[in-house]
């Protein structure tokens, strides 16, 4: 949280500017030469250093006898310092942990980011062998099963996983049949073959989890070897949404044919010599045919430099399953080109990030995009005794502490772009990077994502949540705060009283931002963990949601924000549509931003539009929203329209409208005499496909007029 008085400001054009560009450049660029003068003798005495090192791993490789007795020497540090760096880890009191300096946290390599081929074939020729301590602590797997049956920690994972088991003995396997296949093309539904496709997967999570907490269970056992061979025999592990006519279906690698194969991976490593040899066997070549051949030599895919979650994905899926696969000597040149390219599309996935570490796809692809993205990191950093180490990034450490930022108060998160506006957390993802940063607290249990919530089902979390759940200690609830995301133009205050949590967020940006929606301007409300003003998120994904028609859907156009239509005009789409921070600041009792958005609309009449929030933290907290027109003449018309999913009551006396939910409501006050108000009742189809309902609250400008200011008043009260 910030400190009472401190304020982050960024001052108005003109304003506050000491020194100019050229001036500030000059300083820069002298600091630059000096730092370099500085350091040339010690990277010069670095580099000679390297050049030994690398002469005496070469003599070492060419002894068989030595190369094994490094490598066993290596694997014994590497259990040495995970037993120190656990034993750091003891508690401190009951809900959470003493945080030592994590090893991950601290970078031991010179600019680790641009790891060239030769380099990489010398890391992988040290790499450790896959063995169980890569998953288990003490490499004990059958100890960590036992502990997981008995622990109360993990009493409600056990039941949800249990109930979908019992659920799932009962069904038969669905099909994957043509027809299902053909329906995306021809009438752009996704829903019917993915609830399918989704339903396989869950089946493969279940019984092999099944499998490892009761592996005495032959009817868990019997179940899993058949998932495993339905899997291995699906024409594709791709969706049809993600294929084209351009590439066989064979050589096609999306996000679940990846994560597909990553999966299969790991279990052939879990379940060990349990599985029948013909299988393990047989899912090591497909995964070679499917994920690691076409990756090498049919690329290159366009996800591979998307600066979004599917390089962490697909990439990230990838380079795990070739660690988990690839662990003989003539196996290290493949490996080396596997993780070369990874480290590529790795590198890609961070640029999409500004240096406030802010998930413009929102918290949803946040859990999915980095966490994939930390699942193969943690392998990559295994295997390699701590070479190669993502986590010691800054930019890898501010992204990690997104996610605490975006809860607005019980499980209401900031939802803008394509989000839901309730969500858990994936438990064992969380603790995992809160026990690297000492910056990213460790989250509430209460969030604990139900096993059965992923409609995906996928595998990669699910195990995490379980492995990965005592890495950090409870917390009893994320902490008030103010956050300023400079580079996505976000702020979110989430604000406690004694009357309860209170959350603000507003937003600028531009409208091509990843799983764009046309909203500059868009601001939402929450109270005791209900949203007021709301964000409709994510509707059903479709051929037209990602195609040309895109901006039709409520959800997506700024027609379903709390933006407004400037004389008829909608928000329109592209980087150039950009907002100007004009300010943001944060202090002990109020926060506030404003935003120039002219540049969001094609009316020509405009020429200014200024947005400026003002959110005042009492103990039933506030929020006065201001906006300033200026037209180059009067415009025709003029409509402020809010967001809410509450049907308003309007109670006696004018100018006030009043949307109640649970213990509070909140109060919009505006000047009738200026503005005229309509409600409107509308649906939308939500991302699982149901009719939902909304509410449009339209003020229309009485007499638009050349120069105009409208002010509106949010306030709760009991």
């Amino acid at each position: 949280m910030k400190e009472a008085d401190e304020k982050v400001t960024k001052p108005l054009p003109g304003e506050g500017e000491v020194l100019g560009k050229a001036e500030i450049t000059r300083i820069a660029k002298n600091q630059k030469n000096q730092k370099t003068a500085k350091n040339s003798k010690n990277k010069e005495t670095a580099k000679n250093s390297m050049s030994q090192k690398i002469q005496k791993i070469q003599k070492t490789v060419k002894n068989p006898n030595s190369a094994q007795n490094a490598k066993a020497a290596q694997v014994a540090n590497a259990d040495k310092n995970a037993q120190n760096t656990q034993a750091a880890k003891a508690p401190k009191n009951p809900n959470l942990l003493q945080k030592a300096k994590d090893p991950r946290a601290v970078d031991n390599s010179e600019a680790f980011g641009i790891t060239k081929a030769l380099e990489m074939t010398e890391i992988v020729s040290r790499m450790s062998p896959i063995l169980p301590n890569l998953y288990y602590p003490d490499g004990d797997a059958s100890l960590f099963w036992r502990n997981v049956r008995s622990s109360r920690e993990y009493a409600a994972d056990l039941a949800e996983i249990k109930a979908e088991g019992e659920r799932l003995r009962g069904q038969a396997l669905p099909g994957l049949t043509f027809s299902l296949f053909s329906q995306f093309a021809e009438t752009g539904s996704r829903l019917e073959y993915e609830r399918a496709y989704f339903e396989r997967r869950r089946r493969l999570n279940t019984f092999t989890l099944l499998s490892l907490l009761e592996p005495e269970c032959e009817e868990h056992y019997t179940e899993l070897l058949e998932a495993i061979w339905a899997i291995c025999g699906e024409v594709a592990w791709c969706l049809p949404a993600h294929v084209s006519p351009e590439r066989p279906l064979g050589e096609t690698i999306d996000l679940f044919a990846a994560e597909t194969g990553f999966t299969l991976t790991e279990l052939r490593l879990l379940l060990g010599d349990r599985l029948p040899e013909l299988l393990k066997t047989h899912i090591a070549g497909m995964v070679h045919a499917r994920l690691l051949e076409p990756f090498l030599k049919k690329g290159p895919y366009e996800w591979e430099e998307a600066e979004h979650n599917w390089s962490a994905v697909c990439a990230g899926s990838i380079g795990s399953a070739a660690l988990l696969l690839l662990d003989k000597d003539q196996d290290r040149e493949l490996l080396g080109r596997i993780l070369e390219k990874t480290q590529h599309s790795m590198t890609c996935y961070l640029k999409g990030f500004g240096e406030d570490g802010a998930c413009l796809e929102g918290l949803g692809y946040w859990n999915y995009g980095f966490g994939y993205f930390v699942y193969y990191a943690d392998l990559l950093y295994k295997r390699s005794g701590g070479e190669l180490n993502w986590f010691a990034q800054e930019k890898v450490k501010a992204i990690a502490g997104f996610q605490q930022k975006c809860f607005l108060g019980g499980d209401a998160v900031v939802n803008f772009s394509d989000t839901l506006p309730y969500a858990s957390v994936h438990i064992g993802l969380s603790r995992y990077i809160s026990s690297i940063y000492d910056s990213v607290p460790s989250p509430p249990s209460r969030l604990r994502a139900d096993y059965r919530e992923d409609h995906c089902s996928r595998w990669a979390p699910a195990l995490r949540n379980l492995l990965w759940r005592e890495m950090a200690g409870n917390a009893p609830d994320w902490e008030p705060g103010d956050f300023l995301l400079e580079d996505a133009g976000w702020l979110i205050s989430r604000t406690v009283s004694p009357k309860g949590v209170f959350g603000f967020a507003a937003k600028g940006g531009h409208n091509d931002e990843p799983h764009n929606h046309n909203d500059l301007g868009q601001f939402m409300l929450a109270g005791d963990g209900e949203f007021f003003l709301s964000d409709l998120g994510c509707g059903e994904y479709t051929k037209d949601y990602f195609g040309s028609a895109r901006y039709t859907y409520d959800c997506n156009g700024s027609q379903g924000h709390s933006v407004p239509f400037i004389n008829g005009c909608l928000q329109a789409e592209g980087s150039d549509r950009r907002a100007s921070v004009l300010e943001q600041a944060s202090g002990a009792s109020e926060s506030r931003m404003t935003v120039e958005l002219s540049k969001a609309y094609d009316s020509q009449e405009l020429q200014s539009f200024t947005r400026s929030w003002l959110w005042r933290k009492e103990e039933l907290p506030s929020l006065e929203l201001r906006d300033k027109f200026s037209f180059s003449k009067m415009p025709d018309t003029l409509v402020e329209r809010f967001v809410t999913l509450i049907q308003p009551e309007k109670p006696s006396g004018q100018g006030r409208l009043l949307l109640v939910r649970g213990n509070f409501a909140l109060e919009l006050v505006y000047d009738d005499r200026q503005l005229r108000s309509e409600v409107t009742e509308r649906t939308y189809r939500d991302h699982f496909g149901k009719n939902q309902v909304w509410y449009t609250l339209d003020f229309h400008v009485l007499q638009p007029q050349e120069q105009l200011e409208l002010r509106f008043i949010f306030r709760f009260i009991s």
